[in-house]
């Protein structure tokens, strides 16, 4: 499986979950909760990823970063964001350098 069905599988469950039973699921817990706990929990996540690139090691970080990506994922689903969408942003990106690329940006 690629990378990217990985992440389509995580997405389609999380999708499924949208209805689910709060006390049931943890994802559906989230749903439940709305965008601003969603949000919130996505930022914890990030933080607790980027503390752990700085004073933890290698497994930790890995384990952040899952955690952080499900809670992206999470996200999307609540924004009806499908993974093709960012990858298909991050493909018209390719070849372009960072700096030139937000400059572009419309503010």
């Amino acid at each position: 499986m690629s990378k990217a069905q990985i992440l389509e599988q995580l997405y389609q469950t999380v999708m499924a979950r949208k209805g689910a039973d709060p006390s049931e699921s943890y994802t559906a817990k989230l749903f439940s909760k709305g965008t601003k706990k969603i949000a919130q929990k996505l930022g914890e996540e990030a933080v607790e990823t980027a503390l752990a690139a700085v004073s933890e090691g290698k497994a930790e970080v890995i384990a952040q970063s899952a955690d952080l990506l499900y809670h992206l994922t999470v996200l999307w689903a609540d924004q009806d964001i499908a993974p093709d969408e960012v990858f298909a942003a991050l493909a018209k990106r390719q070849g372009i350098s960072g700096i030139a690329e937000k400059a572009g940006r419309s503010k």
